[in-house]
């Protein structure tokens, strides 16, 4: 048996340990090693890190305003984000699980803008918000394409969330149509024939038995939203005047632009505190609200 039960453990660590050991070593490490950098005054260069106690987190919490600014842009754009990616890629799942001919089709154009990088879709954005739209409002003097899309504060935040769901959409529509293709048939059938309408169908049964998608793909765009960075550094560079700048974007500024590390550490400790408490009521919300068939 003690035979038995140690060539069982050492199978399991032939498998499991090296991922657990390069795991360890890229996620597990580093993240602890942030948390004592977010309580240094630390340039990123030097050997001289000074421990400074709680001196940044007051500093980032009291006085830096660019900071709560960019944490307010994040959050408004997330919660826009969020419920558009999700009802664009609902909608689109709902249309390609009907019985067209092109629907394969259909999904994978859907689905292609997901593939891009975001570094290369923001350039590729930048420049049909920047020529594409303006050659359009010559031709027909639409008000819509005559709008300075990267050129003032509402504008550049709009443009973000139209990139954004644009690429995020489509993949959110591949979880959906998986998730309804495993509604019962029957189900719908029964409820048809009692005479139930197609709103009460989507409502009181389709919604129901998807939630568990609608949890992933909560979680997915809560997380994508707020950690936005390539985006936000191609398209708008966080301009004009900081109008756009997501808090990835700050953190990146402060660590290795202003080579305060100490600080950008502790601004990335306070927004992965605040992501991982907003995703986890999330996911215990939604949790509660699936149904088992």
């Amino acid at each position: 048996m003690t035979k038995r039960r140690w060539s069982g453990f050492l199978q399991q660590w032939v498998f499991v340990g090296p991922a657990l050991v390069f795991f360890t070593i890229i996620v597990v490490i580093p993240f602890f090693m942030s948390i004592y950098f977010s309580f240094t005054e630390w340039n990123g260069v030097t050997s001289n890190i000074k421990l400074n106690g709680l001196d940044n987190f007051k500093q980032i919490l009291f006085h830096d305003t660019d900071y709560h600014k960019a944490f307010w842009f994040t959050t408004r754009f997330t919660v826009v984000s969020v419920i558009l990616t999700n009802v664009v890629g609902f909608l689109l799942a709902l249309l390609l699980t009907q019985y067209l001919k092109s629907r394969n089709l259909l999904r994978t154009i859907f689905f292609m803008p997901n593939v891009i990088g975001g570094l290369l879709l923001g350039f590729i954005w930048q420049f049909i918000f920047v020529k594409g739209f303006a050659t359009l409002g010559e031709i027909t003097n639409i008000g819509f394409f005559q709008l300075p899309w990267l050129g003032t504060e509402a504008t550049g935040y709009w443009a973000l969330v139209i990139v954004s769901v644009w690429q995020g959409s489509g993949y959110l529509m591949i979880v959906y149509i998986a998730a309804l293709l495993n509604v019962p048939k029957d189900m719908m059938e029964a409820a048809y024939i009692d005479g139930a309408t197609a709103w009460q169908m989507l409502r009181k049964i389709t919604v129901p038995l998807i939630m568990p998608a609608v949890t992933v793909c909560l979680f997915l765009t809560i997380s994508w939203s707020f950690k936005m960075f390539d985006l936000n550094i191609s398209l708008t560079k966080g301009g004009p005047f900081n109008s756009t700048e997501s808090v990835s974007l700050n953190i990146y500024q402060e660590a290795f632009r202003n080579n305060r590390y100490g600080l950008g550490t502790a601004k990335a400790f306070i927004f992965f505190i605040v992501v991982a408490l907003i995703s986890t009521i999330q996911v215990v919300y939604t949790k509660r609200k699936e149904v088992e068939v």
